[in-house]
């Protein structure tokens, strides 16, 4: 399934700031960066479950927050891309 990751974490402290690239280290882990704080994450149920806990884990509950959007496994129809930057087809081929 596609989740789409959104987050904002409060960066007025230098905690915030460490726990800004911790989450988007946890991000870049499983999906790929799509906007600063955008994440497009291809997983299974239970690979879902083990990072979302992550993210919960690095966060503060009471200055950051974030949002899922789970677009399933139709997801091809359901995003469309305008502008620059190449969209990213987590089903593609990975060439290294």
């Amino acid at each position: 399934m596609l989740v789409v990751v959104c987050y904002d974490v409060s960066t007025v402290e230098v905690a915030g700031e460490r726990r800004l690239r911790r989450v988007a280290k946890v991000c870049e882990d499983v999906g790929q960066r799509v906007q600063k704080s955008v994440f497009e994450c291809l997983v299974e149920p239970a690979q879902w479950e083990y990072f979302k806990a992550r993210l919960i884990e690095t966060i503060d509950l009471k200055e950051d927050s974030l949002r899922f959007y789970f677009l399933g496994s139709q997801w091809k129809r359901r995003v469309e891309h305008i502008g620059t930057n190449r969209p990213w087809d987590p089903e593609g081929v990975l060439i290294l």
